[in-house]
């Protein structure tokens, strides 16, 4: 695989978001800690993640709207998409997935492996249908997962629940993520990674901290057990006003590596 088929697209939207703002302010957060001289480029998969390893496309200059802000983030992944590349968005809220995966609409149904607290399958919430607590309803109801698969969910109201069986989702808790099917994703393949999916512990600057999650750890197996050809990502709802010595941009900047190397070596 050509390394500039991978690009970074920067969406600094929160204007979705439910309770507190300020993930807007977490793409280039996450570049400081992917670059800081604190660590270096190696992942756990050997494969190194140098500035030549990917395009990055800059922060999107985002509206004020919400409408707005959607179109241009679907817009700018589909052009990512057309062009043959794999974009990996780092919001911004979780409300961003939603016109990230629209781009792929013109190709088979994607799978998706969600890693998250909350299940995101709100039919509104808050008298919004696009809120970062909606994406997934939007995603499932336009068809644009063929599979739905989330992993540490753990806060799963009634209406969730009935939302997730409406729509086939296969729904994991944070319990036993070595019981989780990754090898049977099949491709094009989508990861979209919540931080709050993790303890709070491991990533507290989130504004919907959810003790008792998934460790680094956890997601650092999970990730290297995909076996498909990743299409797609997504790191999400890390907010840099709520972090503690940039821990959480740290596991963020961490988990894009991994998730990096290991499209590269699915792709080979």
């Amino acid at each position: 695989m050509a390394r500039s088929r991978l690009c970074l697209i920067g969406a600094p939207w929160d204007g979705s978001s439910s309770f507190v703002r300020g993930a807007a302010a977490a793409p280039p957060r996450i570049r400081e800690a992917l670059w800081s001289d604190s660590t270096n480029s190696s992942t756990e998969l050997g494969i190194a993640i140098e500035p030549d390893t990917f395009d990055d496309g800059g922060d999107l200059p985002m509206p004020g709207d919400a409408a707005g802000a959607r179109l241009l983030i679907e817009q700018a992944v589909t052009s990512v998409v057309l062009a043959g590349g794999i974009p990996v968005v780092l919001g911004g809220d979780h409300s961003i997935s939603y016109p990230a995966l629209r781009a792929f609409r013109r190709q088979p149904p994607a799978t998706i492996l969600h890693i998250d607290a909350h299940g995101d399958l709100y039919d509104e919430f808050g008298g919004d249908r696009y809120s970062h607590a909606c994406p997934f309803a939007r995603i499932m109801e336009e068809g644009l997962a063929g599979r739905l698969v989330q992993v540490g969910i753990r806060t799963a109201t009634a209406h969730l629940r009935a939302q997730a069986a409406r729509f086939g989702v296969e729904v994991h808790g944070p319990h036993r993520p070595a019981d989780v099917p990754v090898e049977s994703l099949q491709g094009p393949l989508y990861v979209s990674l919540d931080l709050d999916g993790l303890d709070p512990a491991y990533a507290p600057g989130v504004a919907h901290p959810e003790p008792g999650g998934l460790s680094t750890r956890d997601v650092v197996q999970l990730l290297h057990r995909i076996t498909a050809p990743i299409a797609g990502a997504d790191i999400v709802e890390y907010n840099p006003a709520l972090d503690t010595r940039d821990l959480t941009a740290r596991v963020a900047a961490k988990l894009l590596k991994e998730i990096l190397a290991v499209a590269i070596r699915n792709a080979r």
